[in-house]
């Protein structure tokens, strides 16, 4: 069973996860994620952080960011490996989704990138659309950008 909660972007909590995202990230793309974030963009009234825990281990997590005052933008959505294909990364999101709706959001957006090919296909079967590029990487070739209305 997974236990989600809100945590402090960057905290105890969260650092290890945020350390593993960007060391998996290198892995894949050749360096880090390299967006410009700030843990007060994850900060109440207009965002949030959760952490996924199982068994009272942290096991994953995602960020809610707002970029205008009805879309809202997913970051940092990470499962660990070892609990990978396990359904935790759809419950995780659509998780993060209810909280977008709780917060006002209508409308949540995301980058990813085509080294993330089961990141593509989680989001288009929670019926994520392609959408136009933003922010830090919306020119790179790689990138791929997904929307849904909430």
């Amino acid at each position: 069973m997974i236990e989600l909660r809100e945590a402090r972007y960057g905290d105890r909590l969260t650092a290890p996860l945020i350390r593993e995202i960007q060391l998996e990230m290198t892995e894949r793309y050749g360096g880090p994620d390299e967006t410009p974030v700030a843990a007060e963009q994850f900060d109440a009234p207009g965002g949030t952080f959760v952490v996924a825990s199982v068994d009272g281990e942290p096991i994953g997590c995602a960020g809610l960011r707002g970029r205008t005052g009805t879309e809202v933008e997913l970051k940092r959505m990470y499962i660990r490996a070892a609990h990978r294909r396990r359904g935790h990364a759809r419950r995780l999101l659509r998780a993060v989704e209810d909280r977008a709706r709780a917060l006002g959001y209508r409308r949540l957006v995301l980058e990813t990138g085509t080294e993330q090919p089961e990141a593509i296909a989680l989001y288009e079967r929670e019926g994520y659309r392609p959408t136009e590029g933003f922010g830090h990487y919306a020119d790179e070739p790689g990138s791929r950008y997904y929307a849904k209305d909430l």
